[in-house]
């Protein structure tokens, strides 16, 4: 078995790639900003990060923030290089070259890092995890109205499916970019939320607004979406089912009135 390095060791998808790896008997190392004894902050770099890969076999790259990628990217591949890492597999986001959304040519400008890197690289995209819809959708019911850009659509992901995949491209060789992987739903943005508010108990109008901008235009394109390559089977109802059980028992019993 193999020394792994997972990026991000600690959020919602680095954490179930590294139990996955742990339970296949690869030792892992877990690098985040506050976990010893790998706590690197990768846009900083440094001797900490040295050490993090030092004697690695495999990077799986899952950190992310919504600032710094590029550089964090740039130190992560420099000590790669230097700890000679055989293979770097890499998680991304459906659409980052078709939607000209600020985050998505962030995302886009990292994986060309991560393929002129001189390493074996693998790089998996991947449409939304269920947990981020979510997300979105606690911030957009605050307001007694719910306010969606019209004509959009989404396919969200299982996290755990994503993890899986994740898994397998890690112990194998490096493939360069492999298949999109989306769930297995093209939605309305509408229909997922109703699903969501019925499942919290919440009572919301929904209102869709048309917005403006490149972004928006390439959301409403469907520019994010992978119908093509629906490998997921998890579907955000059953997503919401595990999440929110107890609150759809209560809503359906009429107690609850978020």
């Amino acid at each position: 078995m193999t020394t792994i390095l997972v990026t991000g060791g600690t959020g919602t998808l680095g954490r179930l790639v590294t139990e996955r790896l742990r339970a296949d008997g690869h030792d892992v190392r877990v690098l985040s900003r506050h976990t010893q004894p790998y706590a690197v902050d990768l846009r900083e770099g440094g001797d900490a990060l040295d050490a993090a890969v030092a004697g690695v076999d495999t990077i799986v790259h899952c950190a992310t923030s919504p600032k710094g990628d590029e550089q964090a990217a740039a130190n992560l591949i420099g000590a790669a290089r230097g700890a000679g890492v055989r293979h770097l597999v890499h998680i991304s986001i459906v659409g980052i070259d078709r939607v000209p959304f600020r985050y998505y040519k962030s995302k886009l400008a990292v994986e060309r890092l991560v393929e002129e890197a001189g390493l074996g690289w693998t790089v998996l995209r991947a449409t939304q995890f269920h947990d981020l819809l979510v997300m979105v959708l606690q911030g957009l019911s605050k307001l007694p109205v719910v306010f969606l850009p019209a004509g959009v659509r989404d396919q969200p992901v299982e996290v755990a499916e994503v993890a899986d995949r994740l898994v397998e491209l890690a112990a194998g060789a490096p493939a360069g970019r492999v298949e999109d992987m989306g769930g297995p739903e093209v939605r309305t943005f509408e229909s997922l939320a109703r699903a969501y508010l019925k499942a919290t108990g919440r009572r919301r109008a929904v209102v869709n607004v048309p917005l403006w901008g490149g972004a928006y235009r390439g959301f409403r394109g469907g520019g994010h979406l992978t119908p093509q390559c629906a490998t997921g089977t998890g579907t955000f109802e059953e997503y919401l089912a595990r999440r929110y059980g107890g609150e759809q028992a209560r809503a359906g019993s009429g107690r609850s009135r978020a």
